[in-house]
């Protein structure tokens, strides 16, 4: 026993050491650092690290705005000392070994749009960023329909490419052409295109990963379970993905689109209703979202319920029709609703920048920014009439048009793969995934505090509707609310206990063997976050 005592005071002592200097840290000692390992490999500087106070102060601020606004304005999150924006795998070599030698942490962003703005933000101070926006290059062989992707690459950028090779090749994903790919490819990926091909991550084939050691592995080199764990699980708590290989699919030269609204006044509650019944089922090449929200009346002047049905057909308007009129008369759909497309036509209809030129899809950054939060659910049994009359209940008492509540159906190939083919395990058994989301305009503490009350009070409201055991969620919809890693004077640790409550939450039963393969790969826990992936605890040594 003594031996095992001398092991953990030496951890302990260790421990502490590590805590007193990262608390003398400042930009200067890894500006220094790292402009000495990349001058050393003939790399320019001046375009590469940004700080608040070198000549790049400007820039530095431009880098770090972000579509939302509240994890960066809120306490109790910090800002990053520095940027790093490197163009080659030998550069982000130079950032890990630099963190590793001064013993500070690394966030990596890749589009920037993670809901609780992780990639950017922290309360572990102080720490760095590694923008991978340079990191963008995409290389598609069409004859053999795969693409190889770099994470700093936006999804508008991937459509943008693919539509300058074919019309019909395609890749399923989402609707928000800004989103970076390495977060959302390994996160998940859902899109409009979901029921037909599934999510983004069930279609990587290949990856290019950086590890702790600073060597970059492909799937051969890195293994099945690794390879395994970042499709689904999240890049950044097992190293830094650089690049994803991908399948890509096949659509048809021409789809066809439609969003029909309705009012309260016009039965919206009873066709979000019946919607329930038919979202999952209906042919899998029809994906029909909803999107709820509270409006005020152009009529009758008073508040009143939107349900907006917005769909993607992957096929004519002559196919179409008739199958709406058999599996949901009830819209009331007419050949007038639906217009006939390309498919990265229906890219700009769904992103909301219809009659565009297709190079607006290679814009970075949205012409507007929010403070933001949001939350996700699944739901495996038809929400009764009732519990849908109270979410129009909580969306009235929010400002008018600032809270949407999407459904988003699951159902057709999202269910051929298992729960733990992959580690997203939302498949067979869900009807539609909810997405709760709410805005609002003014900054600070109170303001927020006041919006995030309405947001979980709707979450409590809707613990009777969906699923249980565990109450499930989607992981690129992250929510600190569900739980954090915990901290010791400051810093990020990392706890499997705690870490459990929200990764069953996330991942099911998977989150097990994605702790399994973080021990493995990254045993002292050096890629962290709020919500990254746990090692299992050191377990003591015992002399005999």
């Amino acid at each position: 026993m003594g031996s095992s005592n001398n092991n953990i005071i030496l951890i302990f002592l260790c421990f502490s050491n590590l805590l007193r200097f990262i608390g003398s840290f400042s930009s200067g000692d890894f500006v220094e650092c790292l402009t000495v390992q990349l001058e050393s490999s003939n790399s320019a500087t001046d375009d590469l690290i940004y700080t608040p106070s070198n000549n790049n102060s400007s820039s530095y601020a431009s880098l770090l705005i972000a579509q939302n606004l509240r994890p960066g304005s809120t306490s109790p999150y910090n800002k990053p000392l520095i940027i790093f924006t490197p163009f080659y795998d030998y550069e982000i070599q130079s950032a890990i070994y630099c963190s590793k030698k001064l013993a500070i942490q690394i966030r990596v962003r890749s589009g920037g749009h993670d809901y609780e703005g992780l990639s950017h933000t922290s309360r572990d101070n102080p720490f760095v960023v590694v923008d991978m926006r340079n990191l963008r290059r995409i290389s598609i062989d069409a004859e053999q329909k795969t693409a190889w992707v770099e994470v700093g690459a936006t999804l508008g950028q991937l459509y943008h490419t693919l539509a300058q090779k074919s019309r019909t090749l395609a890749f399923t994903a989402g609707v928000c052409p800004t989103v970076g790919v390495g977060g959302h490819l390994s996160g998940g990926g859902y899109g409009m295109m979901s029921r037909r091909h599934s999510i983004s991550a069930d279609h990587i084939i290949d990856a290019r990963i950086m590890n702790v050691d600073g060597q970059i592995l492909d799937r051969r080199s890195m293994g099945e379970d690794l390879f395994w764990a970042i499709r689904g699980g999240g890049g950044t708590s097992f190293g830094i993905v650089i690049a994803f290989k991908v399948n890509l699919i096949t659509v048809p030269e021409t789809v066809t689109v439609f969003n029909v609204t309705k009012t309260y006044e016009q039965n919206a509650t009873q066709l979000v209703h019946r919607w329930q019944y038919i979202a999952d089922k209906v042919d899998e090449n029809l994906l029909m979202r909803v999107f709820l929200r509270s409006v005020r009346s152009l009529t009758t002047g008073k508040r009143t319920i939107i349900a907006s049905f917005t769909t993607l057909y992957l096929g004519g308007v002559e196919d179409l029709m008739p199958l709406m009129k058999e599996k949901f008369p009830e819209l009331g759909l007419v050949e007038k609703d639906c217009t006939e497309m390309s498919w990265i036509q229906s890219v700009l209809f769904f992103a909301y920048i219809p009659n565009h030129p297709l190079d607006v899809l290679l814009n970075r950054t949205t012409p507007f920014t929010v403070y933001f939060k949001g939350k996700s659910d699944y739901v495996t049994e038809p929400i009764p009439v009732d519990g849908l009359i109270g979410i129009w209940r909580f969306l009235h008492e929010e400002d008018e048009n600032m809270a949407e509540i999407q459904f988003s159906p699951y159902g057709g190939a999202l269910n051929s793969f298992s729960e733990s083919e992959t580690p997203f395990p939302h498949r067979t058994g869900n009807i539609f995934m909810i997405d709760y989301g709410l805005s609002w305009d003014s900054p600070g503490n109170e303001e927020a505090k006041k919006h995030l009350n309405w947001m979980r009070r709707i979450y409590g409201y809707m613990a009777a509707y969906v699923s249980k055991s565990p109450r499930a969620a989607y992981f690129n919809y992250r929510d600190l609310d569900l739980g954090v890693n915990n901290y010791s004077s400051g810093n990020i640790i990392g706890s499997y206990d705690e870490a459990k409550v929200w990764g069953m939450k996330y991942f099911k039963n998977n989150f097990e063997r994605l702790v399994r393969v973080k021990t493995k790969v990254d045993p002292s826990n050096f890629f962290r976050n709020e919500q990254s992936i746990p090692p299992f605890p050191l377990q003591p040594m015992y002399s005999s």
